[in-house]
């Protein structure tokens, strides 16, 4: 029986719906009536010459979808649920190279090799750095006397910073970094009039980048996660594609989700006064995984079916896309005590935020989590009085949960 609360036509990847909010109230009705939907597209709107996708909505079955490969794949359609009805079946098909849209075991080879750079050991090298480079940004903020863009202040900064430390790209790099993966994955958004051919070239140049980057760490090593990756390739190291590939991976899953987690995570203490006080008080170690629940920057990535199987109480069929719905998931009242609520003491929190869970859980969750850890304390002892000028401007976007400028003040 259909929803009686969800109109028809409706579609939770159309970039116009992210743009103004994400659809909560939709979710909530979803998984109380169908939490499994076939939601219908036409005239090739996704770019994948099909006639829509199964809605996936409640926690459970997200985590059932993501923790069995064999049944929901990522490579033969990608996990992206959505790109636009121009692109051309080959350029989708490109994307396999990237780790985000393998499947086991091929996904398994080369997730063992990246790891190496983000064992806790890895992680905690970077720490003392991260925290001055914290410090640092949200002190410089501090000296703005008036209104200013917590996006590219604050919040872009840590992440752009944390990946240039992490892979050895020069600091002077960094906004080359930032202006590559945002055209990447700007095409819904007219304000930056990016076209797929623009993002295809962003996408191409970062490869390039790296690629010359792996090759010049062969020639001659050195004590960075680049050589780690690269050096000694018939050990069972990355190829130069490969790491290339890698690099543009980790570019948006390191850089724009952890932004984008970070600016949501400001605004909601800014719209949740009581939570900024008992954070800059108690400063609990719980906040950053709240802050990447009530954000879930990535909404939805999707699985195709491999055969024909059962979910929620439909068929679905060989060749079905399937879309997880991490931001309704994240929200799932039989998972989540007051869901709606933002609450940086919750404990436990089981959030999907990083992904369900199985072989696509987030290979860099320890390093986004100290990255939020450390900027928030920053800004919290620079910036405690930080007051709200205006609501965030939203991206427009197929399943980026984006704000593009997010307007602050410092003046009391």
């Amino acid at each position: 029986m259909p929803c009686p609360a969800l109109p028809d036509g409706f579609d939770f990847t159309d970039p116009d719906l992210l743009h103004h909010r994400v659809p909560h109230p939709e979710f909530a009705e979803l998984r109380r009536a169908e939490p499994v939907r076939w939601i219908p597209q036409t005239g090739n709107v996704a770019g994948f010459q099909d006639e829509g996708y199964w809605a996936v909505t409640r926690h459970a079955d997200v985590k059932y979808v993501s923790t069995h490969p064999e049944l929901f794949s990522s490579y033969l359609n990608t996990a992206i649920i959505r790109f636009n009805e121009h692109i051309q079946r080959d350029s989708i098909d490109a994307q396999r190279l990237i780790l985000l849209n393998m499947d086991p075991p091929e996904h398994t080879r080369v997730r063992q090799i990246v790891q190496r750079g983000f064992t806790p050991r890895s992680v905690r090298a970077l720490e003392g750095r991260l925290r001055e480079r914290a410090r640092a940004i949200a002190e410089g903020a501090r000296a703005h006397d008036g209104p200013f863009d917590f996006v590219t202040e604050v919040a872009c900064e840590l992440p752009l910073q944390a990946i240039a430390e992490l892979i050895g790209v020069p600091q002077d790099d960094r906004a080359k970094i930032f202006d590559w993966s945002n055209k990447m994955i700007a095409y819904d958004d007219p304000e930056y009039a990016i076209t797929a051919e623009v993002g295809a070239i962003s996408a191409a140049e970062l490869i390039s980048y790296a690629m010359n980057m792996a090759a010049e760490r062969k020639r001659c090593p050195a004590h960075d996660i680049v050589s780690t990756l690269v050096a000694a390739e018939h050990e069972g190291n990355l190829n130069s594609d490969e790491f290339g590939f890698f690099v543009l991976m980790l570019s948006v899953a390191g850089n724009e989700t952890t932004r984008n987690a970070i600016t949501h995570g400001m605004h909601a203490f800014l719209t949740h006064p009581e939570q900024w006080e008992l954070y800059k008080a108690e400063r609990p170690v719980t906040a950053a995984e709240e802050i990447v629940r009530w954000a879930t920057p990535v909404v939805a990535f999707q699985r195709t079916a491999t055969q024909d199987t059962e979910l929620g109480g439909k068929l679905i069929r060989k060749g079905d896309r399937v879309g997880l719905f991490y931001a309704s998931a994240n929200h799932d009242p039989e998972v989540f005590d007051r869901p709606d609520d933002f609450d940086v003491t919750r404990d436990p929190n089981p959030h999907l935020g990083f992904g369900g869970g199985g072989p696509h859980f987030c290979l860099g969750k320890s390093l986004a989590v100290l990255e939020i850890d450390l900027i928030f304390n920053a800004v919290a002892d620079a910036l405690p009085g930080l007051t709200l000028v205006e609501d965030p401007r939203r991206l427009r976007s197929a399943w980026i949960n984006g704000v593009k400028e997010l307007r602050v003040s410092t003046a009391v």
